[in-house]
């Protein structure tokens, strides 16, 4: 999770510095942070844009994770995603479709539906916070 927040110091929309790690087997695949897709100006250099409540300038970190994986040819089948912010549903049918098993996230979204969306694919759901506080009762 600390790759993911540091990656997160890279964002260029100022409403939120997000960060998206994807790893298998111990081993970083991609990374992605929120800002504009590429060629195009960010949120840092003109403002953002902003429809009922949200940034539309700015990609997710999620959706540029998965972008990054496309573009270098890397498979993101089987992996985990950990992530600063709990994904949104667009970010969560993006991770769904990328074949991501599990997404680690450290703080909550309120979005049931993407809840639901995770839950029927199959994809498993931890709060950070929480795996933290398991392996600090489990007997060393």
């Amino acid at each position: 999770m600390e790759v993911a927040r540091t990656v997160a110091t890279r964002a260029t929309c100022p409403r939120a510095s997000v960060g998206a790690v994807i790893v298998r087997e111990h081993r970083i695949l991609t990374t992605g942070y929120n800002g504009a897709p590429r060629g195009v100006a960010h949120c840092s250099e003109i403002g953002c844009e902003m429809v009922s409540g949200h940034c539309v300038r700015s990609t997710h970190a999620e959706a540029n994770a998965v972008v990054q994986g496309a573009l270098h040819g890397v498979g993101l089948d089987g992996a985990t995603a950990y992530c600063t912010h709990q994904p949104c549903v667009n970010c969560a049918k993006l991770l769904i479709s990328a074949g991501i098993v599990r997404i680690v996230y450290a703080s909550a979204y309120a979005d049931a539906f993407a809840q639901s969306l995770l839950a029927e694919a199959g994809v498993a759901l931890a709060h950070f916070g929480s795996l933290e506080r398991v392996a600090a009762e489990s007997p060393a």
